[in-house]
């Protein structure tokens, strides 16, 4: 059974995650020993959070809990399709609609208003929903870039049970962290040492 943890701080990024804000978001709710989940979505305010410091929303976006359940949900979407694609597995029709639909659901331009006492003006329709929009947008451009580049060759999942995280490989490194790298090494000495041939 997985525990979710929310007050808890992020581990350090992996590597990727800076190049490509996906690869953060499908990493935004890791999974640590013992079973436990640290949820860096898990609330409106987290995520107002995450967005703000990616550069995706303002501070005071007012993220009420329906953009970040939005949030959320791309971000299951997008760990699937990185999977498939660190697997070799063909990816699941749904999660490539999800990013298709995230992708185009932004408003190309901002809506004329009139205010009779100041005259005419554009605005989007609900601003923090059209601010959530645009960060889900630029989210599913950025998983859909990083699926159809050369970068996709490096695309892994963590090698250390039970992380869930993914990172783009570099060189022979197959863990998202020094940490995972550290349990992953003392896991196999341990195997070695009940199991000697």
């Amino acid at each position: 059974m997985e525990e979710h943890v929310i007050d808890q701080s992020a581990p350090p990024p992996v590597q990727g995650e800076e190049e490509h804000p996906s690869l953060a978001l499908a990493n935004s709710a890791p999974a640590l020993p013992g079973g436990h989940t640290i949820d860096l979505l898990g609330s409106p305010a987290q995520a107002n959070q995450w967005l703000t410091r990616r550069g995706l929303a303002p501070a005071d976006a007012g993220v009420r809990e329906m953009c970040a359940a939005q949030l959320r949900s791309l971000r299951e979407q997008i760990r699937s399709l990185f999977a498939a694609r660190a697997d070799g597995v063909p990816a699941l029709p749904a999660a490539v609609a999800a990013v298709n639909d995230a992708m185009t659901r932004v408003p190309t331009a901002p809506l004329l208003r009139w205010d009779d006492s100041t005259g005419p003006y554009r605005t989007a329709p609900h601003p923090t929903t059209a601010i959530v929009d645009l960060a889900l947008a630029t989210l599913a451009a950025d998983a859909a870039d990083l699926l159809t580049s050369a970068e996709a060759e490096r695309l892994t999942a963590c090698g250390s049970p039970p992380c869930n995280r993914f990172l783009l490989r570099h060189g022979r490194r197959q863990w998202c962290s020094t940490r995972c790298g550290d349990r992953a090494r003392a896991a196999r000495a341990y195997a070695r040492r009940a199991n000697p041939r």
